[in-house]
């Protein structure tokens, strides 16, 4: 239409200048064709970049210099970087349902449709950069997509933003993605602090770090219930986990009263074959600490017992020593050792799978370090890496070893959660804030995990969970409303493309309903024969308001690869797109 004024315009002054027509007439003619085509073609111009927006099939990619200077001028005012795209309000949402309805085919051409999902939906808006208040990430996020639809090069471009805001990052990875460990190491490079990475990987022994997830603690029990959190339970409370903690317990307290500090294979050893060893030392250490003179005192307990020196110190213990300096952690590992040893086996039979993957070749050194003086293995654990703002990626090898893998991630990440809180205790005037992207999260996920996601937030915790449905999460747990734990303390949803129907309808729910506008057009005729051919006819135009779904759930599954919907902590709604992060 615009070329069509433009010429109308060059033939109005052409045929001025030709025939005999008054010239005033013919320039005035000739000025509205094109003020007329100017107006269209500004028009033009913006339906052209709407058409070159729906187009952004291509794409994107950032390098580190760039990311580097982005993510300080971000983090200057507070910010994080989250790609390009828009705020998604009820105008955007508005002309979505309007082209759903009139058919987008029919719109914008059927060429449209032979793209990887629904790019037109980019273009409903202007593009600009992505910033949303880095406060807002204390409330944890939660990323859901199907498999490659770009969940991992999200967690990229999250990643690196928090290293080179030089706070601390853990990063729990199922898969063992290559690049994602690869993109985290180049960025410490590129910022000159290649020290900080820290690399962890059961299928890589020779170049992984050993990290101790049995030195950090406060109260004895924790350690214990660290480890009881593995055992499978349906209701958490069940009489194995209950006997399991129970002995893990006794034997714990029994190895910190003898000296010695406690790991995963001296728990597997005094578990499986029993803590007779354990606990002669205990009592010895006990008695020459606590009882005057008795070796002599003892002795006609031994010849009693015929030479056997553990039966005849228990003995010693329950009848003289008990009355003037009882030991509470003796008496758990007394009432251990004495217990019934076929109904033993039977109640930790549950817990010794558990220890005995976290024990195995080359867990044995990289879960329980116990080096020599002098050695160049770099040993590890979760609060030295936080205190040293660290940057640790934990490879998991889950798709040739699931279970052992889901049992690394777990017991890390209950180590985690008892570092928040200590810090939460005995640090929290001093703290930075502590990332941690835990990718495919239903592998590992667990009860303390759960007890991070809800109280990690006072410690300086912000965390980042991914998973592809969530179902996933009620499969691992093994309950429903453990599930819908997760999800309640995760503030920020970020979708991408999502197949679940399940999945779908929890994220549009928990965005408020728009109204939509709705022309209906309704025409008819009629041609009665009875009366002389009467011809009635009638047109009718109705404009109406519909309650309808800010995000529709089906649209969801239509995203292209690396798009999103993002519902952000305060009600904010965004829709964007991410670059691959290229180092």
């Amino acid at each position: 239409m615009a070329a069509a004024w433009a010429v109308a315009s060059a033939l109005t002054l052409a045929v001025s200048a030709t025939l005999p027509v008054p010239t005033r007439f013919g320039v005035a003619a000739a000025v509205v064709c094109a003020v007329i085509g100017a107006v269209r073609a500004a028009r033009a111009w913006r339906r052209s970049l709407d058409a070159t927006r729906i187009r952004l099939a291509d794409r994107g990619f950032i390098a580190i210099q760039e990311m580097i200077g982005l993510t300080r001028r971000c983090a200057a005012r507070g910010m994080i970087w989250m790609g390009t795209g828009f705020q998604w309000t009820d105008i955007e949402s508005s002309r979505m349902h309007a082209l759903i309805s009139r058919g987008v085919a029919a719109q914008m051409g059927k060429d449209l449709l032979g793209r990887h999902g629904a790019y037109w939906l980019h273009g409903l808006a202007r593009e600009t950069d992505v910033e949303a208040d880095l406060g807002l990430l204390e409330g944890h996020t939660l990323i859901v997509g199907s498999t490659g639809v770009g969940k991992t090069r999200l967690f990229d471009l999250l990643i690196a933003q928090a290293v080179i805001r030089g706070e601390p990052v853990i990063i729990i990875d199922p898969k063992g993605d290559h690049g994602l460990a690869e993109n985290a190491r180049k960025v410490c490079e590129a910022i000159g602090q290649p020290d900080r990475f820290v690399y962890f990987h059961p299928a890589h022994p020779e170049k992984s770090a050993c990290i101790d997830p049995l030195r950090n603690w406060n109260r004895k029990t924790e350690l214990a219930s660290r480890i009881a959190a593995l055992i499978p339970s349906e209701t958490g409370a069940d009489p194995f986990k209950a006997f399991g903690w129970k002995v893990l317990n006794d034997i714990v307290n029994g190895l910190i009263s003898t000296g010695q500090r406690p790991n995963l294979v001296q728990l597997r050893r005094y578990i499986e074959g029993g803590p007779d060893d354990l606990l002669l030392k205990a009592l010895r250490l006990h008695f020459k600490t606590k009882v005057p003179d008795w070796e002599t005192r003892v002795s006609s307990f031994v010849k009693q017992y015929k030479g056997n020196q553990l039966l005849a110190y228990i003995s010693f213990y329950k009848e003289v020593v008990i009355h003037d300096a009882q030991s509470v952690d003796l008496d758990g590992l007394i009432s251990t050792y004495e217990h019934n040893r076929e109904h033993f086996q039977k109640m930790v039979s549950s817990l010794i799978p558990i220890l005995s993957m976290l024990t195995s070749d080359p867990l044995t050194e990289l879960l329980s370090p116990d080096f020599e003086a002098g050695h160049d293995k770099l040993v590890t654990d979760m609060a030295r890496i936080i205190r040293a703002d660290k940057v640790l990626y934990v490879g998991l090898d889950s798709l040739a070893d699931a279970t052992s893998g889901s049992a690394i991630g777990s017991i890390l990440l209950a180590d985690l959660t008892a570092v928040a809180g200590d810090r939460y205790n005995y640090g929290i005037d001093s703290i930075k804030p502590i990332n941690v992207f835990v990718d495919e999260a239903a592998e590992v996920i667990n009860t303390p995990t759960i007890q991070l996601l809800n109280k990690g937030r006072g410690a300086g915790f912000r965390m980042c969970i991914a998973t592809q449905t969530f179902a996933d999460f009620a499969s691992r747990l093994g309950d429903e409303h453990k599930a819908r734990q997760v999800l309640a303390n995760t503030n920020n949803k970020i979708a991408l493309r999502v197949l679940d129907s399940e999945t779908q309808k929890y994220i549009a729910d928990g965005i408020p309903k728009i109204k939509a506008r709705l022309l209906t057009v309704r025409y008819s005729h009629n041609v009665d024969a009875r009366i002389n051919d009467d011809y009635t006819a009638s047109y009718m135009e109705q404009a109406s308001e519909e309650e309808v779904d800010l995000i529709p759930p089906a649209i969801l599954s239509e995203l292209p690869p690396l798009h999103y919907f993002a519902r952000l902590s305060g009600g904010r709604t965004i829709k964007g797109r991410i670059p691959i992060f290229r180092p």
